[in-house]
């Protein structure tokens, strides 16, 4: 019979959902600020920074889960704070352009989570074909004038999604914590374990 390994299957964060997620958001971010906020502002790069820790620390917490749990669990954490930090600047942009915020009931909302986009281009032909219906609806002004609002919401969208998924995620990763313990605790029953073999 063989002994459990000392360590564990770990990385593989670009099968997981939460990783893909915050990529996209990552990139929908690259292309959002470079098109509507300065190159030159603190807003463009603290907005960038804040979707490129939410990717790289999920990835980060993944391949150390091996031989650390409790700092797969705080990196996971870190990168939930990020996601929420950028929400807040998204938020922040659409206020001061005096552009609508979408409430938690919105249609366009839950039609972009069932849609699913997996790459920034997707999302921008999503938002084109949003601003093409709603111009359609209202019968004025030119679609290209709703793509600052829609793209924000989008990626205020996906954004929480991501932070949803994670949120799970850390729950899931504080349980497992609390009932299988970390690499230490891994360590010590590899160990007691080839002690009982040479015994027997």
């Amino acid at each position: 019979m063989g002994t459990e390994p000392l360590l564990p299957p770990h990385g593989g964060y670009r099968r997981m959902r939460s990783f893909q997620v915050a990529q996209l958001v990552y990139d929908v971010t690259v292309r959002f600020c470079d098109r509507y906020v300065d190159r030159r502002s603190r807003t463009h790069d603290q907005m960038v920074q804040a979707a490129r820790s939410g990717v790289q620390n999920i990835a980060e917490g993944s391949e150390v889960s091996a031989t650390s749990k409790k700092m797969e669990l705080k990196l996971t954490q870190v990168a939930r704070a990020s996601l929420e930090e950028l929400k807040l600047d998204y938020e922040d942009f659409l206020r001061q352009h005096g552009l609508r915020q979408w409430e938690r009931q919105e249609g366009l909302r839950q039609e972009l989570v069932e849609a699913r986009p997996r790459t920034v281009d997707e999302v921008a032909s999503w938002v084109a074909e949003a601003a093409r219906r709603q111009r359609s609806a209202e019968g004025k002004g030119a679609p290209g004038e709703l793509y600052p609002e829609l793209s924000a919401n989008a990626a205020l969208t996906l954004a929480t999604v991501a932070g949803y998924l994670l949120d799970r995620q850390i729950r899931a990763l504080g349980e497992g914590f609390e009932a299988e313990g970390g690499f230490t605790e891994r360590l010590h029953g590899v160990r007691s374990a080839k002690r009982r073999q040479g015994m027997g």
